[in-house]
């Protein structure tokens, strides 16, 4: 799979949907401020919001797609795509690593303020996610990538000050999840903390390396306005060169459960 990696505001899932959508509207020669006023139960919309649907810049509604299916005569068509590529669209349009994750031969990820979302429990990614239900399955679901014939090889580097920040209102929440993290399998996923008295260059920011079957590879990097999914030579270097350094001064896969669970006795238990 080769997804799109630049960088915009649109999202690769919402594209291909708003894409179809245009081809119908096409084959009928309507324009969108014809198909605008066939939309929410003849009620209409703007012509402006059929074009975001169009380009992949917004997030329409289920029932959007059934009455577009109806106008449009898509024989059920818009609504398979609505629910194959836009119900899992909660992620934000330029999040498109997802498409990534399930491709990738192997992952490399270092978290350096907040566990992978991949082993987030459910308590865990609501408190990140303010109570958003609809982003929490969202992020739930990506977790099925370990349930695949063949999952990814995963190796994940936390920073250790991500065991001691506080994520909701209760230390169960804590407490759970990083019970959880000491208890997933090493041929799951191998999991090594970094000692927060350590220097490095990953204290810029949390990023991930995908390597694809072809060996080529593919890095998102998260900043705080979005994240960055990036295919450039120069930049997978530099980040090549930060995940050797990080391997380096982690602890071993053994050391960093026996902190974890410490943590969870001396940091998060009543």
């Amino acid at each position: 799979m080769a997804p799109q990696r630049k960088r915009g505001t649109v999202s690769p899932t919402l594209l291909a949907f708003g894409r179809r959508l245009r081809r119908f509207r096409e084959a009928k020669n309507w324009t969108q401020e014809s198909l605008a006023r066939r939309a929410n139960n003849g009620q209409g919309v703007t012509p402006q919001y059929i074009g975001a649907v169009e380009n992949g810049r917004t997030r329409c509604t289920r029932e959007f797609a059934i009455t577009m299916d109806r106008e449009l005569k898509a024989d059920n068509e818009l609504v398979e795509l609505y629910d194959d590529l836009v119900k899992d669209a909660a992620f934000p349009v330029w999040f498109d690593w997802h498409l990534v994750e399930p491709e990738a031969d192997e992952i490399d990820s270092f978290s350096l303020s907040v566990v992978d979302g991949l082993f987030q429990t459910p308590a865990y990614a609501a408190a990140l996610l303010r109570g958003n239900t609809e982003a929490v399955e969202a992020r739930m679901k990506r977790q099925q990538i370990f349930t695949m014939q063949k999952p990814p090889n995963f190796s994940l580097i936390l920073d250790e000050g991500v065991l001691y920040r506080p994520a909701g209102n209760s230390i169960e929440v804590m407490r759970e999840q990083l019970e959880h993290l000491a208890t997933i399998p090493p041929e799951l996923a191998t999991i090594q903390i970094v000692p927060a008295s350590a220097e490095h260059d990953g204290n810029s920011g949390s990023f991930y390396i995908a390597t694809m079957e072809d060996r080529t590879q593919i890095a998102y990097v998260e900043s705080g306005a979005r994240g960055l999914t990036m295919s450039e030579p120069e930049d997978l270097a530099t980040l090549s060169r930060t995940m050797k350094e990080l391997r380096s001064l982690a602890l071993p896969v053994s050391m960093s459960k026996e902190l974890i669970m410490r943590t969870v006795k001396e940091r998060w238990s009543t």
